[in-house]
């Protein structure tokens, strides 16, 4: 459920609370909201300001490519909306998704059908949406993007390992994703031969990627895919790089213009100069430093008297929203309402009867001692891969409430181009700015 900023309640008393100027990471308009609103938690606040300022620095550090933003990351239809009013294109991965977009202000031909496991029914679907860009990792799945949409553009994904290192991708994707390179240069070239536009391929490095090079290996396989498609005048043009660029938790990722260096480095050094069309799936990168979910302490509890350890239970657990602490993969940043005094070693769990519900206990936090129940504690950097993975009511917890803060959050460079009805749904009369790309047949840019 996602809500916009609308009223507002009298400023919270009687309890501690961090102060404005003593808060890094999270933005005043958060703060302002959570006191005077004072929701009921949890819930997630999303400051549009922020996404639409991680939005611009993504396309400053890639200027070379087209920006796909990855809707699952957070669905949100006040940040779809806005990346539609900045020109966004959008990977989704259902017709739900596609629904949202087309509805918030995006045209059907900025929009990627970039899950590779996908039903004939919902090809279709997208099809008579507009949908013209598809991704497949199958000969079954090619199959039914070239009987349900006929001439469509296609890429293939290619299975390639992510980095394996301690500075490599927090979440690993595994082996669900993609085929083996011999596989895409055979479907690429079949494709061509269904009537479809076998316009390129994709991989994915994994999420949270903290290796700024580990694209290069990916790479690398797609220009050997490329020079024997070339053997089957099959040109492959488009090289798309998929997403892993990361945000900002417990550790600093290194700078977003780093990751597009070293690719463009990469690309230039395996492709020479081949004309390639760059796309990229940024999700986390745009939307995660723009979200704070504010949760409360239930309880405060030790196992026996002389545990060292507290466990702090809070209103928000793994089904809530973070499913990204499975193996203490995502380490939230943590802000509470006692942060002044003196600190000690704790578990933090969340409220549900699942004993797997356990959020962080091999990696060291400290929590205030004075910590008790009815206290908030913040987590920054929440605005990815929380609300869009809370369940629907798992022990009878509400879903993830969204909240937007509004906000002049447009380009700096152009005004507003489009503004939703009463519903949030559509846009209003003037015209939407065009996305990034056009057809993906047309038009190849050169290196």
């Amino acid at each position: 459920m996602t809500e916009s900023l609308v009223t507002t309640h009298p400023p919270e008393t009687g309890s501690p609370r961090p102060d404005t100027a003593r808060t890094p990471g999270i933005s005043a308009p958060v703060l302002e909201f959570l006191r005077e609103r004072r929701p009921e938690t949890p819930c997630l606040v999303i400051d549009l300001d922020v996404v639409a300022q991680r939005f611009h620095q993504v396309r400053a550090a890639l200027p070379w490519a087209e920006v796909y933003y990855a809707v699952k990351a957070n669905p949100a239809r006040e940040v779809v909306r806005l990346l539609a009013e900045l020109g966004a294109n959008f990977d989704v991965a259902s017709p739900a998704e596609i629904d949202l977009c087309l509805a918030q202000g995006a045209r059907p031909e900025c929009v990627s059908y970039s899950n590779p496991i996908k039903k004939l029914s919902h090809i279709e679907y997208a099809y008579r949406r507009g949908v013209r860009l598809f991704a497949f990792d199958s000969e079954q799945d090619l199959e039914h993007i070239a009987a349900a949409a006929p001439g469509s553009s296609v890429f293939c994904r290619i299975l390639v390992a992510s980095p394996t290192t301690e500075g490599g991708a927090r979440t690993p994707f595994g082996t669900k994703f993609g085929c083996a390179p011999e596989m895409a240069v055979d479907l690429l070239h079949r494709a061509a031969r269904l009537g479809l536009d076998a316009c390129g391929a994709s991989f994915h490095v994994g999420s949270q990627q903290l290796d700024p090079t580990a694209w290069d290996a990916g790479i690398a396989t797609v220009a050997r895919v490329a020079e024997e498609l070339d053997q089957r005048s099959v040109p492959l043009r488009v090289l798309n790089l998929g997403g892993g660029f990361p945000a900002t938790y417990l550790e600093t990722p290194p700078p977003l213009a780093g990751y597009g260096a070293a690719i463009e480095e990469s690309v230039r050094r395996h492709f020479g100069d081949r004309p390639l069309r760059l796309l990229v799936e940024p999700g986390r990168a745009i939307v995660a430093d723009a979200g704070v979910i504010r949760s409360e302490v239930v309880l405060v509890a030790r196992k026996s008297a002389d545990d060292e350890r507290r466990w702090v239970y809070l209103d928000i657990g793994r089904y809530g929203g973070l499913a990204e602490t499975e193996n203490e993969a995502i380490a939230y940043r943590l802000v509470t309402s006692r942060d002044s005094g003196p600190t000690g070693p704790v578990v933090i769990a969340g409220p549900t009867c699942d004993g797997d519900d356990v959020l962080y206990q091999r990696r060291v936090y400290r929590l205030p001692l004075d910590l008790r129940a009815g206290d908030h504690v913040d987590l920054l950097g929440a605005g990815a891969y929380t609300a869009s993975y809370a369940s629907v009511a798992f022990n009878g917890f509400a879903p993830l409430t969204t909240y937007c803060v509004p906000a002049d959050a447009l380009s700096p460079t152009e005004a507003a181009s489009g503004t939703a009805d009463a519903h949030g749904n559509g846009v209003g009369d003037k015209e939407r700015r065009r996305c990034t790309t056009d057809v993906i047949s047309k038009t190849v840019v050169g290196q």
